[in-house]
């Protein structure tokens, strides 16, 4: 829709998620072990005046790397852990906070995902719950956390009864 300023914007597709890490290593590890992530080289390593000009904090420094999410092969998304060498979210728009609201993972038994995550060191948060969709469809599904706190939903999908 070259040149349509109501329809999408020309050439857009998604690439990648970001979240802010105290620890990106720690975290990143965990997402490969638990999720099957794959690191996609290379380490990035940035700082300096265009860092600070792009992201609006000061004296911006920050290390990490891009996962790749399963399921989507060589090309799929990403997401990117990083951590600021000062990581106090006090930027306009706090490009340097830790966090997002979540991330959803599909997965065979919700159960048993559950169970994972919680004995490799993340949290619960609230029940394992089952619904079905108006379509007929039945997902199991809950929230749980990463080490660090940030939610992931883990989610099973049933086709229709």
């Amino acid at each position: 829709m070259t040149g349509d300023a109501s329809g999408p914007i020309d050439g857009a597709r998604y690439g990648h998620t970001n979240l802010i890490a105290h620890d990106w290593r720690r975290l990143s590890d965990w997402y490969v072990r638990l999720f099957g992530c794959t690191p996609v080289p290379p380490e990035r390593d940035y700082s300096g005046p265009d860092l600070e000009r792009g992201t609006a904090v000061p004296n911006a420094a920050l290390q990490g790397v891009h996962l790749r999410l399963p399921g989507h092969g060589d090309g799929g998304p990403t997401l990117e852990i990083y951590t600021f060498a000062s990581t106090d979210g006090a930027s306009e728009v706090g490009i340097d906070r830790p966090g997002f609201r979540h991330i959803a993972f599909a997965v065979a038994d919700v159960h048993t995902a559950r169970r994972r995550v919680l004995d490799e060191g993340g949290s619960s948060v609230g029940d394992v719950v089952t619904l079905t969709t108006a379509d007929g469809r039945r997902v199991t599904w809950c929230y749980v956390t990463d080490p660090e706190g940030n939610a992931v939903e883990l989610q099973s999908w049933a086709p229709p009864a």
